[in-house]
């Protein structure tokens, strides 16, 4: 699987690729994640990606002239990889959520845009797949939802987790179900006076009975 992400700030993204399951899953050779500056396809001096809106009002709006140069450069038409996506962060976007993560975990390949300032030319959704949120509120850039989107489908690709039952038996697998309760040593734990024991079937090693309570205390999102 490759990501290959179109940003001004393409160092956000160097110390959490670094780290933990998706640093394993580059070097195991699952996925790769290549950072695009797109200042790299302007052409005046100052390395200008934004003006001022049509119309009047607030804020700059990213240019579709480098973000077109940008896709144009790093996927040719008709040259590169077919079963991808080109998918622009944006707060008017689908919401992400568990089940667009496996949808998008079968593709050989996800480019991101990160938008920034007031958003994006209009134009540039000529140029995509899809617009994608990740969440119901406004955030500076996209970079940060690229990287929620990198990172829930990375460990849903085989071999990234170290056991592949962590990705089957948590929350969201089914839809609308958030994980049973999690416990570990000690047994007993003591806050403000009050002592919090491990559920007692949890302790038996009767794994009928502990897959049974582990359904019934799954429960339904809210």
């Amino acid at each position: 699987m490759k990501f290959k992400i179109i940003t001004i700030f393409p160092e956000i993204f160097s110390s959490y690729i670094s780290e933990s399951i998706i640093k394993r899953a580059q070097e195991k050779g699952i996925v790769s994640i290549k950072p695009y500056n797109l200042r790299d396809w302007t052409e005046d001096n100052h390395k200008t990606v934004d003006d001022t809106p049509y119309g009047g009002g607030a804020g700059m709006v990213m240019k579709i002239e480098p973000i077109y140069k940008a896709l144009q450069a790093i996927d040719p038409q008709g040259k590169g990889v077919k079963n991808k996506k080109i998918v622009l962060m944006s707060a008017k976007g689908k919401t992400w959520d568990q089940q667009m993560a496996k949808k998008y975990a079968k593709l050989d390949e996800v480019i991101f845009i990160c938008g920034r300032y007031e958003g994006v030319d209009e134009r540039v959704a000529k140029l995509i797949d899809e617009e994608v949120s990740i969440g119901d509120y406004v955030m500076t850039g996209g970079e940060l939802g690229a990287l929620v989107m990198i990172d829930s489908i990375t460990r849903l690709l085989p071999g990234a987790l170290g056991n592949a039952e962590s990705a089957v038996q948590e929350s969201h697998t089914t839809p609308g179900i958030l994980e049973y309760p999690q416990y570990t040593r000690p047994e007993e734990f003591e806050i403000n006076g009050k002592k919090y024991k491990v559920p007692d079937v949890l302790l038996s090693g009767n794994h009928a009975e502990i897959e049974k309570w582990r359904k019934a205390e799954s429960r339904n999102k809210k």
